[in-house]
């Protein structure tokens, strides 16, 4: 491409894939400091008990053990914080109770941190780990989500502080108004469901190397995490008591992360602490097996929802009702998600005029549980089209009808559960959806199906998604401790290149291309005369990081931002050199020009002269041709599409095969539409891996995690995916930024779920099958299934 051809909707190759498809990417484990030592941390094999004694001392003698850390180390600083404050219906805070770095008398889950072993080598780290004595008073543990409410014996809650094991009792709605809209009710569908718990799997484990320079008196952490000043805030104000601006946090390379390296961990906070008391570097690498045990999870929700309608299929009201885990501990974001990501969601697409959702967040003796690829979102989507396509079932109705005759078609709509949806066109994904996916000719591969003994099933899904997680001022209402604006530094160096700083962080998403796209764009100069740095806090202004799908419509916009004030101050700078009102300047395709006349200068020749003071008016402006900005949205954003499933059923053995999946979306402006169909691919898999396969499974009676590596956790391959057919729609662009666009990181795992399991309803003619739908599952609903069907 020229300098002057427009980047923006191009399908512009990944510049970052050269070095990670080379073996040249950096990550953390890939970092090794002069004199680095090696930790490892020792676990608790039990899902709740008292610490009765520990003992380190042969640990300590053995060969190479540089020193050992407990939760004694602990008791003076502070425990984990949670970043978001909700209160209960009768207005009083949630519990919360402390969460230790590592573990101070008492073990809450299996995988807990009670001690940590620092070594020269790693070998020695474990070989010393093993010798750790730790004598336990085993209690009975708190498992089941459904049934964690006043579980426990007295004394034996998961948390003093919550004695029936209940975080908090919070609702949304108008509860009198959706009472009155139930009692007019034509007919009114119930489902009771489980979303299924999740073990993140990102492909890169979470690692740590921290280090202590004792002549400086600072610290410099490398972590795998997505939002690195964030990190270092919560552990400088909250935990450690560390001066901020003696704390450097460098997130390098990341390997993926789908929520779970958003929040603050104790492994990297307690290598913190021991690089200076030890005064050594230490590395911390995860292995997959601590992984799954400590990682925190996603989902876990049980509900019952209820739809109520007209004798015409109007939604007339929703009633909803959900239990979500928490897990032992409150992470980082944890009670936002099944809160205010979740239930300000169930809206959906549709006009329902009245919803009324209470949550119950309970403590359960399991690794904690916070955002996961969509955080709160898919668990509305997946209730709400659940009982969308089963209310149109019941009725007889077309499940795309259905959904027709309640779609919101005027916008700005404000639903029920306090959103405002600023633009929409839902009937023209879901009329593209149904041409791609061919439904008009599902009739006769069903009967193919059906000649082969098999069964045919076809689900529809209408999502909906808040992301690009702002504005502050909503979200500090709502509970947020933290603010949610963003940041960007755009730096032009004297030769007319250009080094953008973002608090945004990329781990898979390409924001060194798309970034630099925009940037490329609106400066009219070549993409190779732009990079991006991120990652760093030591570099970078202070931002927010990475999560809810809001890196271009909030990160994005920010260096907009910025870029314009570039654009203004050199303005005002080829004003003087051309003789011209800067009034009378325009910037076009990366040249400064004077209306109306041929004189022109171009971008370069102008950042050239902002580093020659003498050449301009330099006691009007200030040399250089830097600029910073904040942004911090005014709403959210909205992207919303229509999936369609079709799957193939042996009803002899369960064996679900997706045939087909069609993905039509509304992402508003598009900048690179071969990242964003990459997007989607990534979270159609995670979504149909979630439908048909995931589970994260506890022993109710010993709190052991039996799904705790590949062996049992049934992970998405290739042969279990179709060819995906994708289409981004002609969007309909976001109003309040201006780019247009719109979150895509997550939707592929929001909307597909509902669409595999209302495919594989229709196909057997029942009314539930429960995520995951593996083939015994899907074997026992195929032998309820109505003979007639």
């Amino acid at each position: 491409m020229n300098a002057h051809e427009s980047f923006i909707g191009k399908p512009v190759v990944r510049r970052e894939d050269a070095r990670f498809l080379t073996g040249k990417g950096q990550y953390t484990d890939d970092i090794t400091l002069p004199g680095q030592a090696y930790g490892v941390f020792v676990r608790s094999p039990y899902a709740h008990a008292r610490i009765r004694s520990l003992d380190t001392s042969a640990a300590a003698a053995a060969p190479g053990v540089v020193g050992i850390l407990t939760g004694d180390h602990f008791k003076a600083v502070g425990g984990l914080p949670c970043g978001w404050l909700i209160n209960n219906l009768d207005g009083t805070p949630m519990k919360e109770p402390r969460h230790p770095v590592l573990a101070d008398g008492k073990v809450r889950y299996v995988g807990d941190r009670v001690v940590l072993v620092v070594a020269d080598t790693l070998q020695q780290a474990k070989d010393a780990a093993a010798l750790v004595e730790v004598d336990y008073d085993e209690l009975r543990p708190v498992v089941d989500t459904g049934s964690a409410k006043g579980a426990s014996a007295p004394g034996q809650s998961v948390h003093d502080e919550a004695p029936n094991n209940v975080c908090y009792h919070w609702g949304i709605g108008d509860q009198a108004g959706t009472d009155e809209a139930f009692k007019t009710a034509a007919h009114v569908t119930t489902l009771h469901f489980r979303n299924n718990r999740l073990v993140p799997n990102a492909m890169e484990p979470r690692a740590a190397n921290a280090s202590y320079d004792v002549n400086a008196d600072n610290y410099t952490l490398y972590v795998s995490n997505q939002n690195p000043h964030v990190e270092r805030l919560l552990m400088c104000a909250f935990v450690l008591g560390i001066p901020e601006h003696k704390m450097r946090v460098v997130a390098p390379d990341v390997g993926g992360g789908f929520g779970s390296k958003i929040y603050l961990y104790g492994e990297e906070t307690a290598l913190v602490l021991a690089s200076k008391l030890l005064r050594r570097p230490i590395k911390w690498t995860c292995e997959r097996s601590e992984a799954f045990l400590s990682d925190a999870h996603g989902r876990d929700h049980v509900s019952t929802a209820k739809l109520a309608l007209d004798a015409n299929g109007k939604f007339l009201a929703l009633r909803a009702d959900t239990t979500a885990n928490m897990g032992a501990y409150l992470s980082t974001f944890s009670t936002c998600i099944p809160t205010i990501l979740h239930a300000t969601l169930l809206a959906g697409q549709y006009a329902t005029p009245k919803i009324w959702c209470e949550v119950t967040a309970v403590f359960t003796n399991t690794a904690p549980v916070d955002a996961y690829r969509g955080a709160g979102r898919p668990e509305a989507t997946y209730l709400l089209e659940r009982i969308v396509e089963t209310a149109a079932h019941e009725m007889g109705l077309d499940p795309a009808e259905i959904r027709r005759r309640n779609f919101i078609t005027s916008f700005p709509y404000a639903t029920p559960v306090g959103l405002t949806y600023d633009t929409g066109d839902y009937n023209a994904t879901m009329s593209r959806a149904i041409e791609l996916a061919d439904v008009a000719g599902f009739a006769a591969r069903k009967a193919a199906s059906a000649a082969k003994g098999l069964k045919r099933g076809l689900g529809y899904s209408a999502y909906i998604e808040a992301c690009g997680i702002a504005p502050s001022s909503v979200a500090g209402a709502l509970g947020a401790r933290a603010g949610l604006f963003e940041a960007g530094e755009v730096r032009v160096h004297p030769t007319g290149k250009v080094t953008i700083f973002t608090g945004s962080h990329s781990h898979g998403q390409g924001h060194e291309t798309t970034f630099a796209q925009v940037v490329a764009d609106r400066l009219g100069i070549p993409m190779d005369d732009v990079s991006i740095e991120h990652g760093d806090t030591g570099k970078v202004l202070f931002g927010m990081g990475t999560y809810g799908s809001r890196s271009l419509s909030v990160g994005g916009t920010a260096i907009v931002k910025a870029v314009d004030k570039v654009i203004a101050k050199g303005r005002k700078i080829a004003a003087h050199l051309l003789e011209a009102a800067d009034t009378d300047i325009v910037f076009e395709g990366g040249v400064f020009k004077v209306a109306g006349t041929d004189k022109s200068i171009p971008f370069a020749s102008v950042a050239l002269t902002a580093y020659v003071p003498h050449n301009f008016p330099h006691d009007k402006l200030e040399p250089g041709l830097n600029e910073n900005a904040f942004y911090d949205p005014s709403n959210f954003t909205y992207p919303a599409g229509t999936y369609i499933c079709e799957v193939e059923i042996d009803p002899a053995t369960g064996h679900t095969r997706v045939d087909r999946f069609t993905a039509v979306d509304d992402f508003g402006n598009v900048v690179n539409p071969m990242i964003v169909e990459g997007q989607v691919h990534g979270g159609l898999a995670q979504g149909i891996g979630q439908a048909l396969l995931e589970h994260g499974v506890y022993d109710t009676d010993s709190g052991q995690l039996l799904s705790g590596s590949y062996m049992d956790y049934a992970m998405p391959r290739a042969d279990d995916l179709p060819n995906f057919v994708v289409e981004t729609a002609k969007g309909t662009p976001c109003t309040h930024n201006p780019l247009g666009v719109k979150g895509c990181g997550e939707a592929g795992a929001i909307g597909s779920p509902p669409a595999v399991i209302n495919a594989i309803c229709h196909a057997l003619g029942v009314k539930d099958v429960p995520m995951p739908a593996t083939p015994y599952t899907v074997w026992q609903a195929a032998q309820s299934a109505p003979a007639a069907h």
